[in-house]
């Protein structure tokens, strides 16, 4: 991989992490038409990820400190169950990792597997495909100003999250999605959908970290240097981007893309 290889894949990896047009998917469908076949390529798609990571706790930072604050009052003084009832940051936090739960357990258990499935850009452009008729059908949601995440609907988000470990299967297209199915107000539904990013980018960037100390790799430190700086950068405007896209309420205008990138896998891949 060169260094403007690495430069084009970061910027797609900040551009597509949280637009629902997956990123995984379009990384496969890059890597595919610039000749890059490294079996270890998908260690540098997991720094680029890490990049977006640093995107999305920067962009929201104040609600991070927040949670933790939370948690560390309702732990130390044994008040979990008041604080759930009373604090907004300590439900939020309870919903995230309940939401966690579900991918984290799938993707320690079956890590392995689903890196092979990267390596087969049909099955990626397929997926794509489906992400597109998934976001199309939120035409015919109908969330509720103001209403936020819950118990339940943090689980049924966590399980659409665990789906979109496949890659050409959107997370952040998926988990909007599942939140505007429940009735969640589109900026609450991308603000919980980044937020439960976290653990599992986090997750996952340690995952191949330790791999990576045990084994090595062949993809070359500069690259992975410059991944992680320019996917952070790209993916805070990104974030932002799709912030006012959603109180706009223009989502599902997302699917035509999709549908066109995902058909265009199918037959040219």
């Amino acid at each position: 991989m060169s260094v403007l290889d690495a430069v084009l894949l970061a910027v797609l990896q900040g551009l597509t992490e949280f637009l629902p047009v997956s990123s995984s998917g379009h990384l496969v469908l890059a890597q595919q038409l610039l000749n890059l076949h490294d079996p270890q390529i998908v260690s540098f798609d997991v720094f680029v990820h890490f990049g977006t990571l640093i995107s999305v706790v920067i962009v929201f930072w104040n609600d991070i400190i927040e949670i933790l604050r939370s948690f560390i009052k309702a732990f130390t003084t044994f008040k979990a169950k008041e604080e759930h009832k009373k604090t907004e940051y300590f439900h939020l936090g309870i919903a995230i990792v309940i939401g966690s739960i579900p991918a984290g357990v799938i993707g320690l258990a079956f890590h392995r597997q689903i890196e092979e499935i990267f390596t087969d850009p049909k099955f990626v452009a397929m997926n794509i495909v489906i992400t597109g008729l998934i976001l199309f059908l939120t035409r015919l949601a109908k969330p509720v100003k103001g209403k936020k995440v819950g118990i339940l609907s943090s689980i049924i988000i966590g399980f659409a999250q665990m789906v979109a470990i496949l890659p050409g299967i959107s997370r952040s297209g998926l988990t909007m999605s599942a939140a505007l199915f429940m009735k969640i107000s589109p900026v609450q539904a991308a603000r919980f959908s980044f937020l439960l990013s976290i653990p599992v980018i986090a997750g996952a960037t340690l995952l191949k970290a330790y791999t990576l100390i045990a084994f090595g790799t062949t993809i070359g430190f500069l690259q992975i240097i410059i991944g992680i700086a320019i996917s952070a950068i790209v993916g805070y405007v990104s974030i932002k981007l799709l912030l006012r896209i959603m109180e706009k309420g223009k989502f599902s205008w997302f699917s035509l893309y999709c549908l066109m990138i995902g058909i265009f896998g199918i037959f040219f891949m």
